[in-house]
């Protein structure tokens, strides 16, 4: 049993490193078990301090110090650091270490997936390669020399530019590559093996051609093409929208199928989870289309905002991650609908993000301490600093974020910096103090505001009071009104517009009146949810649904709507009522028919709040009558879009296959339908299996099995099968296969599944394909009153921890709602966790069952 708490890590104890290293020469000679790193770095003193390296699972032969041998006095050596007594003020040290990538089921630092060499240096990985001071305030320029067997590995990469090649004896090459930029050791990548490389070339708004490449598995390299399609628009957004130019000669993409992440930014070098480049029609589902389009994006964009300028230390890693979250959802917003877009970042938001800000797991977007880095790529600094930045925009205006994020690129080019220098770039530009709005960084917590109308029909005003709440959290107890923008309109009863403006809220209690000569105003509130927050506007049903009417801000008539049926389900689920309201039901199958012409908004009306969300709105939480009310109103409006569905689903599906956005939303609302008639049960059997089997695009394909599958009908084995025998060697389409199961299924067929030969506890994507689906999806089944859903949950987490803690703890994460379940519940969750707690836990596991439980 571990007892000890994990040791904290705080912002507040942050020191500059002592030393520069300026520049860093590496020979690596591979072996899968056996791998030598040779590493010689410049060394200058900075400041006082001791010389320390951070090195885990090294085998040390030899340092030297400017040539010197040094003998075990001279330097103080254990497990995980390497510190040198009595440094120079300038030197060179040399090391001389072996790792065995093949040992390193941690997929952290240098390992083995698929035969072929890959590294994953971010956060804390390249000391698992080699002595060095392993932060992101430590930037050099990097010389790499890769030598290897040729025939088993004759594509050797790195970061920056290719050098000189050549042939060694017994059949090994070797390929330098030299990075110009400085950056820290996070970037570092390393890549060699067999690959099948998709080209294309780039010409910057300069003129540079750039070649581009895609490294994909042996036979795959069509199916890199959207990949490389994706990349080359990123390039052009990021020159049109930023006046952002690449600036080295090649860009190259490896993926691979064993990654912790779903990509990372490494500088010329990017690595991807292989779920996230291989797309063609057959394999791959509009939703992985727009994935690969955003997360190829997301990383490109690292370019500037986190590899150009990267963070000093971890704590401000939402300063390059929220930001570059911005950037990409941006992107994808002109690359495809600006309003389907935002309203599917809300849905992330709130899905992922609320939860975590109203568990154990709360925190801020700049944290002032963790325990484990790895624990702290969440959605609070992801998603959240997203919305920080975006409100950040909204509150100074486009040209004065325009101008600040020039300054920024032109100020800190080449820095690792922290939030208060980014923020000063735009206080340059814009005139503002934002000291306030920066509070936003360091108070966790979602704000809710709660709306109140008081009309006075003498004056013809309407009042809106405003009040501002904020929760206490871990830490806070406390907490502050937060600053922020909020985008409001009001219209006449006819829609007429009255007033569009931004409210900045700063206080606990807001005024806004509004004068009109027409009768009450319609307010639309949070238009665009221009602030992440909770809002509770007291309207009645009749006055909201008035409200959606009128309404010009489609991510606010779709809100409402969401408003309305999430009270309902609720309702039903806590015996307020015994049907669904049929007003409700049918306004929002009149506005599906309404916006047929734009599907893939259309499709996003059909879409029921989740379990999870509604987890937020009730305490205690019941899963599955919540599950079960969510059903009630699905199968209501199954019923009452019933005609409609049959009409657009005999029309074929758009011919030939492209990826953009008018298909993919056709596609969109055509599954929304198909789950509509899941929903339905076994009375739509047939004409689900007829979809199914004449499904001529993975997106159909998938929509239909997993209708079958919550139809439970006669069909259901004979499409399971299916699908199996015809996808048993896509890895990728597997995992789609394991994860409608797990997400439809309860404990014994995850059991099952989990026995299943194809299962692979060693593969990330395998293992989120199940366990990760089951219980942060199907929460009816995780939550199941007997203690079953826990039970096979812990059992993997268990397992994975042993070879790759990282991925353990976040399965952990899926039980920070715990405290907000049913008593019976509630007692069985609290004692899964006491019993993994009890066990010999990784560092990472440990951090989160001790956030969890406290």
């Amino acid at each position: 049993m571990r007892t000890e708490t994990p040791v904290q890590i705080k912002l507040a104890d942050y020191t500059p490193y002592p030393f520069a290293i300026d520049q860093v020469d590496m020979v690596f000679e591979l072996e899968p078990s056996a791998t030598k790193v040779r590493t010689r770095m410049q060394v200058r003193r900075l400041s006082a301090g001791d010389f320390v390296l951070d090195g885990v699972d090294l085998e040390l032969h030899w340092i030297a110090v400017d040539g010197t041998a040094l003998d075990l006095d001279s330097f103080d050596h254990d497990d995980e650091r390497l510190t040198l007594k009595e440094a120079p003020d300038a030197f060179t040290l040399e090391t001389v270490v072996t790792i065995d990538p093949s040992a390193n089921t941690a997929l952290s630092g240098l390992y083995i997936s698929g035969g072929r060499f890959c590294s994953q240096c971010e956060s804390i990985g390249f000391r698992r390669i080699t002595y060095w001071p392993d932060r992101p305030d430590v930037m050099s320029r990097f010389k790499v020399r890769i030598e290897a067997n040729k025939g088993d590995y004759p594509i050797l990469l790195s970061n920056g530019t290719l050098g000189e090649t050549g042939d060694l004896e017994d059949g090994r090459h070797f390929a330098e590559w030299d990075d110009p930029h400085l950056k820290p050791s996070y970037l570092f990548a390393l890549c060699a093996g067999d690959y099948d490389v998709y080209r294309d070339t780039f010409t910057t708004m300069s003129g540079a051609e750039i070649d581009l490449a895609v490294h994909v598995d042996k036979g795959d390299g069509a199916r890199a093409a959207w990949a490389m399609e994706s990349l080359k628009a990123s390039m052009k957004w990021d020159e049109d929208v930023f006046a952002r130019e690449y600036d080295l000669g090649v860009f190259n993409i490896v993926a691979v199928r064993d990654f912790n992440f779903g990509a990372m930014e490494n500088k010329g070098l990017n690595i991807f989870n292989s779920a996230y480049v291989l797309a063609d029609e057959a394999t791959a589902t509009d939703a992985d289309f727009e994935a690969i389009e955003s997360i190829v994006g997301h990383e490109y964009f690292h370019n500037w905002t986190g590899n150009r300028i990267t963070c000093r230390d971890w704590f401000q890693l939402c300063l390059k991650e929220g930001l570059t979250v911005f950037r990409d959802q941006e992107f994808s917003a002109d690359m495809r609908s600006r309003p389907v877009q935002r309203i599917k970042d809300v849905i992330r938001l709130r899905a992922r993000q609320f939860a975590e800000d109203a568990g154990p797991l709360a925190h801020q977007v700049r944290p002032d301490s963790y325990a484990s880095i790895d624990n702290l790529y969440t959605a609070t600094v992801y998603e959240k600093g997203a919305e920080l930045i975006r409100m950040l925009k909204t509150l100074i205006g486009d040209d004065a974020f325009a101008k600040g994020m020039q300054i920024y690129f032109d100020r800190h080019d080449g820095e690792a910096t922290t939030i208060e220098h980014f923020y000063k770039c735009f206080e340059d530009a814009s005139g503002q103090d934002l000291s306030n709005f920066r509070r936003w960084y360091s108070q966790p917590g979602t704000p809710t505001i709660i709306a109140t109308e008081i009309w006075d029909e003498d004056s013809g005003t309407l009042t809106v009071m405003l009040n501002q709440s904020n929760p206490k959290t871990p830490g806070n107890d406390a907490p502050k009104p937060l600053p922020m923008p909020l985008r409001v309109a009001a219209f006449s009863e006819t829609g007429d517009p009255l007033e569009d403006l931004t409210l900045l809220i700063e206080d606990s209690e807001t005024v806004w009146s509004i004068k009109s000569e027409a009768g009450r105003p319609l307010v639309s509130l949070n238009r665009g949810f221009s602030a992440p927050i909770r809002l509770d506007h007291q309207i009645n049903d009749t006055h909201r649904l008035a409200v959606a009417s009128v309404d010009t801000d489609p991510f606010n008539q779709w809100d409402a709507l969401q408003a309305l049926v999430k009270k309902d389900i609720l309702a039903l689920a806590y015996n307020q009522k015994a049907a669904p309201d049929t007003a409700i039901v049918d306004a929002i199958a009149a506005a599906v028919r309404a916006n047929l012409a734009d599907p893939a908004f259309a499709a996003l009306l059909t879409r029921l709040p989740d379990v999870g969300e509604l987890f937020l709105e009730h305490k205690p939480a019941n899963p599955k009558a919540l599950a079960d009310a969510r059903k009630t109103v699905q199968i209501a409006l199954a019923s009452a879009l019933r005609a409609d569905a049959a009409d657009f689903l005999a029309q074929p599906s758009p011919s030939p296959f492209r990826s953009d956005a008018a298909q993919s939303g056709i596609r969109a609302l055509r599954s929304a339908f198909i789950v509509l008639l899941g929903a339905l049960g076994e009375a739509e059997d047939a004409a689900l299996k007829s979809i199914f089997d004449q499904a001529s695009n993975m997106t159909e394909s998938l929509a239909s099995l997993r209708a079958l599958c919550v139809a439970d009908g006669a069909s259901k084995a004979d499409a399971v099968a299916q699908f199996e025998t015809k996808w048993a060697d896509n890895e990728l389409v597997l995992d789609k296969w394991f994860a409608v199961q797990a997400g439809t299924g309860k404990s014994d067929d995850i059991s099952a599944l989990l026995e299943h030969p194809k299962f692979d506890i060693s593969n990330p994507n395998r293992v989120r394909s199940v366990i990760a689906v089951f219980a942060m999806q199907n929460l009816e089944a995780f939550h199941a009153a007997d203690g079953s859903g826990y039970g096979v949950t812990a059992d993997v987490i268990k397992r994975a921890d042993q070879i790759n803690p990282a991925l353990a703890a976040r399965l952990l994460t899926a039980f920070e709602q715990w405290r907000s379940l049913e008593p019976k519940a509630r007692a069985v969750a609290e004692a899964t966790l006491k019993d993994l707690a009890a066990g010999d836990l990784s560092k990472n596991a440990s951090d989160i069952i001790t956030r969890t439980l406290n």
